[in-house]
């Protein structure tokens, strides 16, 4: 891809030549070394930013149902579209893609779908009828060169983070599609068997000086350009040899193992970001929790101790649990209640202590009763606590009346 916006002079282009012939490059790296290598995720699914050097590149994937090709009636698609804007390079046009935005996406494109990287099986829903067509967007933001691997490492940054709507058939004839959103079932992923990686070597002089990711000023002195796709197992996707200075198959060679090394080493960058990046832990807390659990709760409830020395007799009474109780009737187990869960009874037994005697009340409660206990018809007088929790804190509660427990 040649770019008519800048033209080196001739002095530059002596000094890049001589430098390359020295094993030097103009920004200080050898001759089969990578610049640097920063792969981030975007917030929503199928989305990525690659900075490869001063090469900028965002990807975008979208997915939609439409019917298939005639001749491959169970497989999705999946295309490649790129925009070239003057912000990243005043040698882009706007309006319709010229040669060289055809050109890189006719590249990714060999690469990924040829390859059958992505199983396009996977993607068909009602064969014949209704199949996911995939869409990866590559927007050039800013040119530094060597745009082909940038938008190759961008697009499958992309595709690995995608999650398509999960879809069922039903209906009466068993045709119909329902896409399920997201918030009733998780999306789920596309089925990736590879990472096919771009790697691009320029070639100046007579092919004899050989150089890996290229810069903006190397695009415009190399006399050719070879494109080698291949992933970390060694296989060989595509190769594309771009005019210019014929190389020798000896030359070919060297350069599918240097490839081959730095797809492995590029495949293993871009898990290793996958995993470490948030991308991983943003998604993981915003997956949608549709049954929340609802855990109890644990009360720790002080013993109360209650203590009556106005009729001349001490009695202690400890609630501990309900086997304490020799004889209950129904309508003590309210009281019992009471007594064992408010965490308010202690300050309102202290309070009750202050007023005066009991009276009004018989003597005799029951036939089978020896008297009533005045600490127990103080406490059968207190309010229930889940009323008074209702309650304002200006408003009186109202005191419920319950049976006193009698002494045994």
């Amino acid at each position: 891809m040649e770019h008519i916006g800048w033209r080196p002079s001739v002095n530059e282009r002596e000094f890049i030549e001589t430098a390359l012939q020295s094993d030097l490059r103009v920004d200080g790296r050898h001759s089969f070394d990578f610049r640097k290598l920063r792969i981030s995720f975007g917030r929503e699914d199928g989305s990525s930013e690659v900075q490869l050097g001063e090469t900028h590149v965002l990807g975008y994937v979208t997915a939609q149902l439409v019917q298939p090709y005639r001749d491959r009636p169970n497989e999705g698609t999946l295309a490649i579209f790129t925009e070239f804007s003057p912000m990243a390079d005043p040698a882009f046009e706007p309006g319709r893609p010229g040669e060289s935005a055809i050109e890189l996406g006719r590249v990714i494109d060999r690469g990924l779908r040829e390859s059958r990287a992505v199983d396009m099986e996977s993607l068909c829903v009602v064969a014949g009828k209704h199949v996911w067509s995939v869409r990866v967007d590559l927007h050039i933001l800013d040119n530094g060169g060597n745009l082909i691997d940038a938008a190759n490492i961008a697009a499958l940054a992309a595709l690995s983070t995608f999650r398509r709507p999960e879809c069922t058939v039903g209906g009466d004839d068993g045709q119909q599609v329902i896409v399920h959103d997201p918030e009733v079932r998780d999306p789920l992923p596309l089925t990736i068997h590879h990472m096919p990686i771009a790697v691009t070597f320029a070639y100046f002089g007579e092919g004899n000086i050989v150089v890996v990711d290229p810069t903006y000023k190397e695009e415009a002195v190399m006399g050719g350009r070879m494109t080698a796709t291949i992933n970390s197992n060694g296989d060989i996707c595509s190769i594309q040899k771009a005019g210019g200075e014929g190389v020798m198959s000896s030359v070919v060679m060297q350069c599918l193992r240097i490839a081959s090394v730095k797809a492995t080493d590029i495949t293993s960058k871009m898990k290793k970001a996958f995993q470490v990046d948030s991308y991983t832990t943003e998604k993981a807390l915003k997956k949608v929790k549709r049954l929340p659990a609802t855990l109890p709760q644990k009360i720790n409830v002080t013993d109360v101790t209650m203590e009556d020395k106005g009729d001349g007799e001490l009695e202690t009474q400890t609630v501990k649990t309900p086997s304490d109780v020799q004889e209950i009737n129904k309508g003590d187990e309210d009281h019992r209640n009471i007594k064992g869960n408010s965490p308010l009874t202690g300050d309102r037994i202290a309070k009750h202590k202050q007023t005066s005697t009991f009276s009004g009340g018989p003597s005799n409660w029951g036939p089978y009763s020896k008297g009533v206990s005045l600490s127990s018809l103080r406490i059968s007088q207190l309010p229930d606590p889940a009323t008074t929790g209702k309650a304002s804190s200006h408003e009186e509660a109202q005191p419920i009346k319950l049976w006193g427990c009698w002494r045994v």
